[in-house]
């Protein structure tokens, strides 16, 4: 090596580091735990407006969604997918009943998302929401987009047990 390259390399500035991977920014390929259980992530459906992300996660055979919503603090619900239609998009209930339990909508919106890896919808676009909740805290998620509904039952997840293990 030369003596102009070993000055150069003695003066030149070093690479910044790399930010670490937060949960806000993982994708198909990086790992999570959740409620200890550890997940890779096969999919990311990212709402940029709302400034929310739904993460596909696999456990194995096993799959679920991790709703992320940057709001004052960052928020956590996972939800599992479950089986059921709705006749209509215009014509989606204020109250579900379900296995006795009954859902009261708590908040409805649609915006335009992309999607990444293997999502419940192949491609991104105008995606309406309703969420609901019920007295005892449980969680419903109905999803339309492209004439496909989609329904999800989950809960809330403290984020103390939402932990990035590895990231690509």
């Amino acid at each position: 090596m030369s003596l102009f390259k070993r000055i150069r390399n003695l003066v030149s500035k070093a690479e910044p580091p790399a930010a670490p991977r937060s949960i806000l920014t993982l994708g198909p390929g990086d790992f999570c735990e959740v409620s200890l259980v550890t997940y890779q992530v096969i999919g990311r459906t990212q709402n940029p407006r709302r400034r929310s992300s739904v993460l596909t996660l696999q456990d194995g055979s096993d799959i679920r969604y991790l709703l992320i919503e940057e709001r004052e603090q960052t928020e956590y619900s996972l939800y599992k997918p479950i089986d059921g239609r709705l006749d209509s998009f215009e014509e989606v209930p204020m109250t579900l009943e379900l296995d006795d339990i009954t859902y009261h909508l708590e908040e409805q919106y649609a915006g335009f998302v992309v999607t990444t890896g293997k999502t419940p919808f192949p491609g991104g676009g105008e995606l309406s929401v309703w969420q609901f909740q019920s007295d005892d805290r449980k969680l419903l998620r109905i999803e339309w987009l492209d004439g496909r509904f989609m329904l999800y039952e989950g809960e809330s997840v403290l984020p103390a047990d939402v932990e990035v293990i590895r990231g690509t």
